[in-house]
């Protein structure tokens, strides 16, 4: 039997051929790292873009409405009156929805609303025809004009 390790350089791992198979040749990792970042900056434009547009569709906080009160409330219709603030002179498209008593959605409809020059406030009243009897009028979002 002969003593290997007297002949190996001090910290210098031995691995048996073919038993570990094939290693790796120095700066392979190197590619592995650039791509994986490459792909998270691809992966953070995509998704910032994504945010960016979805602000802009829904979270615009230039356009604030309030439900002032709804009045006329019968079998077929509800009032719906609300106050909107939009940039100066502006207008807005508002979705007014009413409700029954269960929470069903029984009329729907988009009312735009435009402020006088130099205004930033607009209040407003809208008849919602409904199929069957409301129970509340909300505004639902108000966004910029299309």
């Amino acid at each position: 039997m002969t003593e290997t390790h007297a002949t190996i350089s001090p910290g210098a791992p031995v691995f048996p051929a073919g038993r570990y198979g094939r290693r790796r040749a120095p700066g392979g990792g190197r590619r592995r790292t650039l791509l994986a970042a490459l792909v998270l900056v691809v992966l953070v434009a995509v998704l910032s873009l994504i945010s960016l547009r979805l602000y802009r569709q829904y979270g615009d906080p230039v356009y604030d409405a309030q439900v002032i009160t709804y009045t006329d409330i019968t079998d077929s219709q509800v009032v719906v009156d609300f106050r909107v603030t939009v940039p100066p002179g502006g207008s807005a498209v508002c979705v007014l929805r009413a409700r029954d008593r269960a929470g069903v959605e029984v009329a729907r409809a988009e009312v735009t609303v435009r402020a006088a020059p130099g205004d930033r406030h607009v209040s407003t009243r809208h008849r919602l025809s409904t199929s069957a009897r409301p129970f509340i009028g909300e505004v639902l979002r108000c966004r910029a004009p299309a």
